[in-house]
């Protein structure tokens, strides 16, 4: 408000006051000597009021100069390098500063650091040791875990822009026994046009639907069976992949992978091509402001050399084609209070080559269908169903690992999570297995904690 406004405004209450106060103590008519003395009142009213102005404006004056001396006194005065010159250049302010120009902060480069832990409890019927899918043979990864209390699979990731055209990640994980290997170390490019994106290094393949994703992000507590059977768990391995999103108005990127060949269904590879190949294609779109999908196709081609499975070894090719469709649905696309999520994958798997020695050609295939409900805010409950289809080998491998008995193996799977946060998480799984001769029910808990700077997740 105007002081001129302040002034008068005090001035006209003053007087309300004093009139009231007059007319309230003498109730009959006013002279002309009330009227003089009113207007003394507030002639002295109005004295005070600016002589009570004047002071605070000395005051606020006075501490602001006080303020500007302290803020000088504490500021070094600017010092110039000893071979710089002391002229001074006025630089466009529109002109990119010279990296000599700017000094970062010690901080500025620093990876972002992020941990996740996890603790398992498992209980089942039969021991993990003597765990088989007759007819799959199982890589070491795709084994169950063992009984009791352990410290499950624990992993470090450390993340950061190289520059404006690189960026790098490492993912160290530590298995329960206290091992470490990397899990995951590449470097990814930022700035290409076209919408392509170049990744290399070690990283896991962008084939199916879930293979991509870290443990911590699965939807259960371990993988569904087809991927257990056929790709031991999950595929990833050192090797290139090239990624395109297309500008269209609709979700749609396509991809090739190379790969060394190392990892199962792989194995056994020192050539100086790569031994693995895949293409993958992704499209999805929201259907209204509740729901969206997703829908892909993949292809992973690898060869091995001498590929070891328990006391058997395999030297050929494996096919493996993957069609993947997800569904999602959350009240007003907001999925904190609700969401409901599911999935589904068809795989086909082609082998060829020399099992023990002897040839080997199997056509086998599995399936999973899934679904998890957040049916209030930090309570989820989930289905899963997995099945395998095997193939019955030549009458020379009959009885060994690669025959499946004539049986399909399949398992179901329950689940019952509570989320702390949206960094820590609680799961009661169990699960009615029938993939081996005898059937296992099996029932974990696990935490899961995630702390430091953390990604987002996949779709």
């Amino acid at each position: 408000m105007p002081r001129s406004a302040s002034r008068l405004a005090i001035a006209v209450f003053a007087a309300g006051i004093s009139a009231t106060s007059q007319a309230n103590a003498a109730p009959a008519k006013p002279t002309v000597t009330d009227l003089a003395t009113l207007q003394q009142q507030i002639n002295a009213l109005r004295g005070d009021y600016e002589t009570k102005i004047s002071e605070l404006e000395t005051r606020l004056k006075a501490a602001e100069a006080e303020l500007a001396a302290a803020h000088a006194a504490a500021t070094p005065a600017p010092q110039l390098a000893p071979e710089a010159s002391s002229e001074v250049v006025i630089a466009d302010s529109e002109a990119e500063p010279s990296p000599a120009a700017v000094t970062p902060s010690q901080n500025a480069m620093n990876p972002g650091v992020s941990v996740v832990l996890n603790g398992n409890y498992v209980a089942r019927t039969r021991d993990a040791a003597f765990a088989s899918i007759p007819g799959f043979p199982l890589s070491d990864n795709a084994g169950p875990e063992r009984r009791g209390l352990s410290l499950g699979e624990s992993e470090v990731t450390f993340g950061a822009n190289v520059d404006p055209y690189l960026s790098a990640a490492l993912t160290v994980s530590f298995d329960g026994d206290g091992g470490a290997s990397v899990e995951e170390g590449f470097v990814q490019t930022t700035a290409l046009p076209a919408g392509l994106t170049v990744k290399a290094g070690r990283f896991y393949s962008a084939i199916g639907y879930l293979n991509e994703r870290h443990g911590h992000n699965w939807s259960f507590i371990d993988m569904p069976l087809p991927y257990r059977a056929l790709l031991g768990s999950q595929y990833g391995d050192d090797g290139v992949q090239v990624r395109w999103l297309a500008p269209t108005p609709f979700f749609l990127e396509a991809g090739a992978e190379i790969f060394r060949g190392d990892r199962f269904p792989g194995g056994g590879s020192d050539k100086n091509r790569a031994q693995a190949q895949s293409l993958f294609l992704h499209t999805g779109s929201d259907i209204n402001d509740d729901s969206s999908w997703l829908g892909a196709v993949s292809y992973l081609h690898t060869a091995a050399r001498d590929r070891v499975t328990g006391a058997d070894s395999f030297s050929g090719e494996n096919g493996i084609g993957i069609a993947s469709l997800v569904y999602k649905w959350a009240p007003g696309g907001n999925p904190a209070q609700r969401n409901l999520t599911l999935s589904g994958e068809y795989f086909y798997d082609r082998q060829t080559g020399d099992f023990n020695a002897l040839l080997a050609k199997l056509n086998r295939s599995g399936w999973y269908a899934q679904g998890v409900y957040q049916f209030t805010n930090r309570w989820s409950l989930g289905l899963r169903y997995g099945s395998l289809n095997g193939d019955r080998p030549a009458k020379v491998l009959l009885k060994s690992a690669l025959d499946d008995l004539g049986r399909d193996p399949k398992a179901i799977t329950g689940l019952l999570e509570y989320d702390t946060s949206e960094f820590a998480r609680l799961r009661m799984q169990f699960t009615h297995d029938e993939t081996d001769l005898k059937a296992n029910d099996e029932l974990r808990f696990q935490y899961t904690v995630v702390y430091g700077p953390h990604g987002a997740h996949r779709y």
